[in-house]
């Protein structure tokens, strides 16, 4: 299969939007749980906050794999984007929209990831949902 396609997860979680946008360009929360697996390591995680401002994130898992990207839009706490590649794999870069609405004593985050090969995204949606599902414990 060869094209592009979109990937869309949504996560729920107990914490205030404030808390769950903050972790995202934060480099000592982010290190706990962006990109982080069971088995993998974060050995590094730079992350520049700012519109223009770059990120890069080293995992440790019998090779370093870097994630890096460029942030498009920050606007604190409802909505982030970014660039998203990842260079050992593919030079090519998507575009990742994080939207986050409050609800109830929570919110409910949206993540989309744009441009995403057609033949990774299930693999992509599935990433993802782990890294929401990080995000949560590291939050909690």
């Amino acid at each position: 299969m060869s094209g592009k396609v979109t990937v869309r997860v949504t996560h729920r979680f107990a914490a205030r939007p404030e808390r769950v946008f903050d972790a995202w360009l934060d480099p000592k929360t982010a290190a706990k749980w962006l990109f982080a697996t069971a088995t993998g390591t974060i050995t590094r995680c730079e992350i520049d906050p700012r519109v223009g401002g770059k990120f890069s994130i080293v995992r440790l898992e019998g090779i370093d794999i870097e994630h890096v990207g460029e942030y498009l839009e920050i606007d604190r706490p409802r909505r982030l984007v970014f660039t998203f590649g990842v260079p050992k794999f593919s030079p090519e870069m998507t575009r990742v929209i994080v939207e986050i609405v409050a609800s109830g004593e929570g919110c409910e985050l949206t993540l989309t990831n744009e441009g995403v090969p057609a033949d990774y995204g299930e693999r992509n949606r599935e990433g993802w949902t782990m890294i929401l599902g990080n995000l949560e414990k590291s939050i909690a």
